[in-house]
């Protein structure tokens, strides 16, 4: 990939830039006690402080350069009330981008260029990590340098031109009709074979089902309230077929009532991401259909697909998935537009009817 590089050094707006001082803290950020500050207090327990927390000692213990910088920056995302996961992710990518910077014998961040930043990214695409990964990490060390250079301590040549990764517009992977069958008739658990036909019938993300509660159930309307989504954090409602409904209907029935999390793992905590993984796994094994590389998500895709197919409109399906943006959702009408198939097939009859009019003609001079 070849990525411009502009050097600070060469540039017209090196000597009209003065970086602060590395021993030079940025502004503080707004004093937890105060009234109108939305910070939390530092001494509340909460899961973004923690987070922070565990990132700076993470960069003390390593030794790494932009410390202050890091820790105000962390502040700002909760601030901004970030998912902890986003602060999780975006303090990744940046301790990456200092053990880059470490390896190189950077001492700080205000005179890197966009020479460095290149290399980091070429780098990560040279470990053989996915296009969408790479993607993810541009972005996060983007967002952290548009901060810095809002406050003058990176100079602005460095995201001068924007850098982009292309990544591919891959179908999404449904799992077929028969392999659904072969996969549901090996489930006997009675809790992993509701958790997996409400996966199937709601289109709901494992996450949001790990963290859905006994209260946002209602069994009569056959339907399942997500207070708030795990991407958009959009609140939405989703419905249960008949069978999603029984499976579910039998779990609750010998489920420990006391726990809050529907479903529940060690002690009655929210059962976590990698167990309800292992377990689907384990069952795509036991049918046989481990080398196909279905994963818990192609549960969401193939809800979607079944739904096109039977004839949902796309708006409607938009609402059901929680998708922000209709092109999202127009992926799956690729993978099952039924018109389509049903008006290729009609014209290849014809074709093979030998019944098309007219005659080709094989001119190979231009008129």
């Amino acid at each position: 990939m070849n990525l411009t590089s502009v050097s600070v050094e060469n540039s017209k707006y090196h000597r009209a830039f003065i970086p602060p001082k590395t021993d030079e803290p940025l502004p503080s950020p707004p004093s937890p006690n105060r009234p109108d500050s939305p910070l939390k207090p530092l001494g509340q327990p909460n899961a973004q402080r923690s987070i922070i927390d565990k990132a700076l000692q993470r960069l003390t213990d390593q030794g790494l350069c932009g410390q202050a910088y890091v820790k105000q920056y962390l502040g700002d995302l909760q601030r901004r009330n970030c998912r902890p996961s986003t602060i999780r992710n975006n303090f990744q990518s940046i301790a990456l981008f200092l053990h880059f910077l470490k390896k190189r014998g950077a001492k700080n961040l205000e005179t890197i260029t966009r020479e460095e930043f290149s290399a980091f990214i070429e780098c990560q695409q040279d470990r053989g990590l996915k296009p969408r990964s790479v993607s993810t990490r541009l972005r996060a060390l983007s967002a952290f340098f548009h901060y810095l250079i809002e406050r003058e301590v990176m100079h602005p040549d460095v995201l001068k031109r924007r850098m982009r990764i292309k990544i591919p517009d891959s179908l999404p992977r449904a799992i077929d009709p028969e392999d659904v069958k072969a996969l549901l008739a090996v489930i006997e658990t009675t809790r992993d074979r509701a958790m997996i036909l409400v996966l199937l019938r709601t289109g709901m993300r494992i996450g949001e089902l790990l963290h859905t509660t006994v209260a946002d159930l209602n069994l009569t309307e056959k339907r399942i309230e997500i207070v708030e989504a795990q991407k958009n954090r959009v609140g939405r409602v989703v419905y249960m077929s008949d069978d999603a409904l029984r499976a579910l209907s039998n779990w609750l029935t010998c489920r420990n009532p006391h726990h809050h999390a529907v479903f529940y793992g060690h002690r009655g905590r929210p059962l976590c991401y990698e167990a309800a993984r292992a377990r689907f796994a384990r069952y795509l094994e036991k049918a046989g259909l481990s080398h196909k590389g279905y994963t818990l998500h192609c549960l969401r895709h193939t809800f979607a697909s079944e739904l096109l197919n039977a004839g949902m409109r796309l708006e409607c399906l938009q609402q059901l998935l929680g998708h922000s943006s209709i092109e999202m959702t127009r992926r799956y009408a690729r993978l099952t537009d039924n018109t389509r198939k049903e008006e290729y097939f009609r014209a290849m009859a014809i074709i093979e009817r030998g019944e098309i009019n007219g005659h080709y003609r094989c001119d190979y001079q231009l008129p």
